[in-house]
This record gives structure tokens, C-alpha cells and sequence, in this order.
């Protein structure tokens, strides 16, 4: 997902995104436990994508507490 989708999405649906992003590398995860992935950069990419989901959430939460 790159970031300028995530920016358009509000707090509350980038919450609910991590969380699903969150159990599909889960699922990966205990797949590759099993046995080895077929494309194991799907690992690194959730990763990130988490990764940039949390920032965004981190600077709208920010911006909205500055314009207090």
C-alpha cells in the first residue's frame, strides 16, 4: 500500500488496517513455520506497510492535537 492511499484514510480505518495487515503477517509467518514461502518479500512489504500505517496514524494524530 503506498502512502499516499494510506494519507486518505481516517484514524479509525488505518487502526482497523493495522490490525488486519497485523494478521495476515501472522498467517504468513506460521506459514513459513510450515513450510517455505514462495514469494517471502510479502514478509518485508506487510512489514512496511505497517510500518507506514503507524506513521501516518502517529502525524494526523499530531497534527490534530496542534490545532488545539
Amino acid at each position: 500500500m503506498k502512502y499516499a492511499d494510506i494519507e486518505k484514510l481516517s484514524i479509525d480505518e488505518l487502526q482497523e488496517k493495522v490490525v488486519e495487515v497485523k494478521r495476515q503477517l501472522a498467517s504468513l509467518k506460521f506459514d513459513n513455520a510450515i513450510a517455505p514461502l514462495q514469494n517471502p518479500m510479502q514478509v518485508r512489504n506487510l512489514k512496511k506497510d505497517i510500518a507506514r500505517m503507524l506513521t501516518a496514524i502517529t502525524a494526523k494524530q499530531n497534527a490534530a492535537s496542534n490545532n488545539k
